[in-house]
């Protein structure tokens, strides 16, 4: 039985403890600022000159092998396709703006919103080149996840992926999502079947995940040359272990 179930005293079977009903807001189309990058409502005009450099050119085939999309053959057709994700409610599409130079640099999603049982995802997330493997990256993750738990109050936060996608599953760990397990032939994509690994984090793991990111990202967590001092998931161990959780792998 898990921990937190409950014994229903009429048919003496375990059910679930009691959880408030109300819903959440819907995300909204509002900028979300942070030290290293900021989210934009997706734009393709403004956005679409700068994510066309990011996201195509050399490269490109592996950027965007595990999207439902493929590379455009052309700036206008891509500046279209902007156009058609930035009108959607459902995934909400976020630009990832860099702070010091204004360019977009990829884009990322809030998608299967789900406000009457408070559980939404991250997804359809596309790094260009110069956001890949930098503290902007990890913070554009940072700020939709402070955005869903603290401002909007959702219960659940999901990641999902193409179980093939091995760079993708390894970020959802190291960013605290659980692995929940594999779908198997969940989705047909671009012809081929596609597995799907499932990862979530719930609003009671949310206050150790928010300590790890934030002494990830604070200034004396890097060196002169912009290294990281402390990895994400040694800091989320010591958060852990701080609220009486115990310390997690590193």
């Amino acid at each position: 039985m898990p921990l937190d179930a409950v014994t229903d005293p009429l048919s003496e079977l375990p059910i679930g403890p009691p959880v408030p009903a109300h819903a959440a807001p819907r995300p909204e189309r509002r900028v979300i600022a942070g030290r290293f990058v900021r989210l934009e409502p997706l734009d393709a005009l403004l956005h679409g000159p700068s994510l066309w450099e990011e996201t195509h050119g050399d490269g490109a085939p592996a950027r965007w092998q595990y999207l439902f999309d493929e590379p455009f053959a052309d700036e206008s057709s891509f500046r279209d396709f902007l156009a058609r994700k930035a009108a959607s409610t459902d995934p909400v599409f976020y630009a990832i703006v860099d702070q010091p130079s204004g360019r977009a640099l990829g884009f990322e999603t809030l998608m299967r919103i789900d406000p009457a049982h408070r559980c939404i995802e991250v997804g359809n997330i596309l790094y260009g080149r110069s956001l890949q493997r930098t503290p902007g990256a990890t913070e554009a993750q940072y700020l939709l996840m402070r955005y869903v738990f603290a401002d909007l109050g959702y219960r659940r936060f999901e990641w999902k992926c193409n179980a093939l996608n091995e760079p993708s599953r390894r970020a959802a760990l190291r960013f605290g999502f659980t692995f929940e397990g594999i779908f198997r032939q969940h989705m047909i994509v671009r012809g081929r079947n596609r597995d799907t690994a499932w990862y979530s984090i719930v609003d009671e793991e949310w206050p150790a995940a928010k300590a790890a990111f934030e002494r990830w990202l604070a200034p004396a967590n890097f060196d002169s040359g912009g290294g990281q001092r402390r990895g994400l998931a040694a800091l989320r161990g010591d958060a852990r272990a701080s609220a009486g959780g115990g310390r997690a792998p590193l």
